[in-house]
């Protein structure tokens, strides 16, 4: 049982939760990720680390609640007590000196390249951020960003924060300065991770993009986080989850990830129509609207 110490409602739909885990949090590194699973009757869900606190032995996580699992996490409170927190997994990021790195996060991914950011930074690289969101309140970790990047630009798709248009487009205005940009790591949805990848290839640049398909058991047996990279079948969760963003197979996954929507809406209303009957609907009501 892993206890959540503590609980924040960033933005509309996205929390930050402290878990008490310290054996994770002593080997956590930048990049790595965990896989959760509530209850007994849960699903299994990856879920990238933030940040993690060897002395206090805690690990921060996000959760944008969009699923019947993250919908239910979402209504955990201090206090209360996931069953199994299993991690540290993945590759961590690799932490060199490469020179000038640009990190691009859109939107819920910000929280996966804060970490990155910040041990690029403290490697001695000057590190670009930029952060992308639909809107301002969905914009996070913004001030974290200020603290662990040298620059950071803020994209918004509406104009209400920042800069109107894409990551992408500020992007481009990076590459097209003619200042050497060493690296990109991107990470976020993944039509805006193969736009990044679409752009940077003629100029070929080396581009990193983080991959979170469907996964099951995160040590590469159930075969369902595969990923067609270089003409190659690779695990997200043994392989990755970081790749080169010039050689996934983006309309393979992107077809993949379409396969249990169905399933998941369904889930997801049969969680919402049972948490009314419980009495939790007004909760989940005032959440989301």
């Amino acid at each position: 049982m892993f206890k959540i110490m503590k609980k924040i409602h960033l933005a509309p739909q996205v929390f930050q939760y402290l878990l008490h885990a310290p054996d994770i949090a002593k080997k956590a590194l930048p990049g790595q990720f965990i896989i959760i699973r509530l209850d007994e009757t849960g699903e299994r869900i990856p879920i990238t680390i933030s940040n993690s606190d060897p002395i206090q032995g805690t690990l921060t996580i996000f959760v944008q609640a969009v699923g019947k699992t993250s919908l239910e996490m979402s209504l955990m409170h201090a206090g209360d007590f996931i069953l199994d927190v299993v991690g540290p997994l993945g590759n961590p990021t690799q932490i060199d000196l490469f020179g000038t790195v640009v990190l691009i996060g859109g939107g819920f991914g910000i929280a996966a390249i804060h970490p990155i950011t910040r041990a690029l930074t403290q490697a001695g690289n000057k590190t670009i951020a930029v952060l992308g969101a639909r809107t301002k309140e969905l914009v996070i970790l913004e001030k974290e960003m200020l603290n662990a990047a040298t620059k950071v630009h803020v994209v918004t798709d509406d104009e209400s924060y920042g800069t109107k248009g894409l990551v992408t487009d500020t992007l481009k205005m990076l590459i097209e300065k003619k200042k050497p940009i060493d690296r990109i790591i991107a990470i976020g949805p993944l039509i805006m991770m193969k736009s990044v990848a679409d752009l940077t290839r003629p100029y070929k640049i080396p581009t990193l993009v983080s991959m979170n398909p469907i996964m099951i058991d995160g040590t590469g047996m159930c075969g369902a986080c595969r990923v067609t990279v270089g003409g190659e079948m690779k695990f997200a969760c043994v392989d990755g989850p970081e790749f080169d963003g010039h050689a996934v197979d983006f309309e393979g996954l992107l077809n993949r990830l379409k396969t249990y929507i169905p399933e998941e809406i369904e889930a997801r209303e049969k969680y919402l129509n049972d948490a009314g009957e419980k009495c939790r609907l007004a909760e989940v009501s005032q959440i989301y609207g």
